[in-house]
């Protein structure tokens, strides 16, 4: 393959001037860590490390995993491993051997994934509390992220021309209140049978709106497409917005709400349009995760992507029995991003994997 002459003409990574213009950002990351850490060790959390290399990196449909093999000293063949794209079932079952309150600054890889916002290989923040709603894990995250502003002096964030006044208390917004306010689509129409939502009358709101549906969309296909042109773009603006209560086809690993049988007690956190964590109160129930397991290899399958294993030695774990938990997996590198004033992701990482070609 040919190279572009002109991609001769840009620095390496390591290039001392790129460094040098970047270093007050990568300096306020390495500061903004510390509080962070900080803030965990004062609300009496337990740091811990969990092995990058797992069973499963997870089921997500869009998920492109990197795979790699584990050999043993001595032995003729290996087994297959895959770098993590997130610690979260690591993490889940240490709070089954008895841990209550566990954070965790790990390194996680999603393929096929670079963007402003997305880089194949992240810092993760996660943390996890036995005992804990979903509400109060979302607390937890708005006072972690302004306990990070504060360092910064930074009390208003502005990216893409959206600001943010991180002074102000957090929006709570349902993804219902949130498709009703921006997108004029009442999902709940769609909903009326959660295990089986209505693609059909989900797709017809949709072009109502103005979305562009095609034939071959799934109701999470076209979910996807309202959420990502009609609803987060105005997240987030004026003051942080934590989007709670998704659809239960789009649980993943929350628990359904007791309080409506349409919705899972899932969240994320809204800064300036970008989606900054997503939070979870946790699924328990081995049998009810082994289903949504397989849904998700059906649905990876369905769209052609590769198939992973199934974590069993996670579901084994749920069937010694978790406690009831809440968690959250916060993207660290977006949250610097917007901190400190960074028009990209690649500006607040200190050594961003570059291909070759």
């Amino acid at each position: 393959m040919k190279t572009d002459p002109a991609q001769k003409l840009l620095p390496k990574w390591w290039d001392p001037d790129r460094i040098a213009l970047l270093l007050p950002k990568l300096r306020a990351r390495n500061q903004i860590l510390s509080v962070i850490k900080d803030w965990f060790r004062s609300e009496e959390f337990i740091e811990v490390e969990t092995p990058v290399l797992q069973d499963s990196p997870g089921l997500e449909p869009h998920l492109i995993a990197f795979q790699t093999t584990l050999l043993e000293p001595f032995s003729a063949s290996g087994s297959t491993k895959y770098l993590q794209s997130s610690p979260e079932y690591a993490m889940k079952k240490l709070l089954v051997a008895g841990m209550t309150k566990i954070f965790q600054v790990a390194r996680c890889y999603r393929n096929a994934e670079r963007s402003m916002i997305h880089h194949p290989e992240f810092t993760m923040l996660e943390w996890y509390r036995s005992g804990a709603t979903w509400r109060q894990t979302a607390n937890d995250t708005e006072a972690l992220i302004k306990a990070a502003a504060s360092l910064t002096g930074r009390k208003e964030v502005n990216f893409k021309n959206n600001l943010c006044d991180l002074r102000k208390p957090f929006d709570y917004l349902s993804v219902t209140e949130a498709f009703l306010k921006f997108a004029k689509i009442d999902l709940r129409l769609s909903l009326i049978d959660p295990n089986f939502p209505d693609r059909s009358k989900l797709a017809k709101m949709a072009k109502d709106s103005g979305i562009r549906i095609e034939n071959e969309d799934s109701w999470e296909v076209i979910f996807d497409r309202i959420l990502i042109e009609k609803v987060e773009p105005k997240l987030g603006l004026g003051r942080g917005t934590v989007l709670h209560d998704y659809p239960l086809p789009l649980a993943a690993l929350a628990r359904g709400s007791s309080d409506d049988p349409r919705v899972a007690e899932r969240f994320e956190v809204y800064i300036c349009g970008v989606e900054l964590a997503n939070g979870f109160g946790e699924l328990s129930d081995p049998v009810e995760q082994r289903q949504r397991f397989e849904s998700d290899l059906k649905k990876k399958k369905a769209l052609g992507m590769a198939v992973y294993p199934i974590d069993e030695d996670f579901l084994a774990a749920l069937e010694v029995g978790m406690p009831n938990s809440s968690g959250v997996a916060l993207g660290l590198d977006r949250l610097v991003m917007l901190l400190v004033g960074a028009k990209c992701i690649q500006d607040v990482i200190w050594a961003p994997v570059i291909t070759d070609s």
